[in-house]
């Protein structure tokens, strides 16, 4: 991995590429998305300070835990400009995520158990289908495809 001296204070976008292990076009994407910030030289290319190092492997740790970009984005916000996420802001904003992925697994889970009882055709013809009938909150009315024709009418 290439050393960045200290006495650097900006990094190109590739050099943030080749520390921060993601691609050019990532990071253009997460800047596009407001989850890191440049400047411009006068020359019109990007400079991104070193705390966004840090911010990088924040975003890509947040995001292989199913954490959606804009709620990382909405995290990082609360965070002062050119401070690096430290792991106390980590463990603050993983608590307030960890409700939802909870929730998240209990309902894979649920999808997972069911799936057998699925036919895989989407039409209702099941009479209780629990993964296109939850609950079967239809079954007390009308059954299978009929339903359909139902709503379209």
């Amino acid at each position: 991995m290439p050393q960045i001296p200290e006495k650097i204070h900006e990094l190109t976008v590739g050099q943030l590429s080749a520390r921060s292990g993601a691609a050019v076009s990532a990071l253009h994407f997460y800047e596009s998305k407001g989850l890191i910030t440049s400047r411009r030289t006068s020359g019109n290319q990007r400079r991104y300070g070193r705390d966004t190092l840090r911010r990088v492997a924040f975003v890509r740790a947040a995001q292989r835990v199913g954490i959606p970009l804009a709620t990382i984005r909405d995290a990082l916000a609360g965070l002062p400009e050119e401070r690096t996420p430290t792991r106390e802001d980590w463990a603050r904003l993983s608590e307030t995520w960890r409700t939802e992925l909870d929730r998240r697994i209990a309902q894979l889970g649920k999808l997972r158990d069911h799936l057998s009882d699925c036919i895989g055709c989407g039409c209702l013809s099941l009479d209780t289908c629990v993964l296109s009938n939850p609950d079967d909150v239809f079954g007390t009315g009308l059954t299978g495809s009929r339903l359909l024709a139902e709503r379209t009418t």
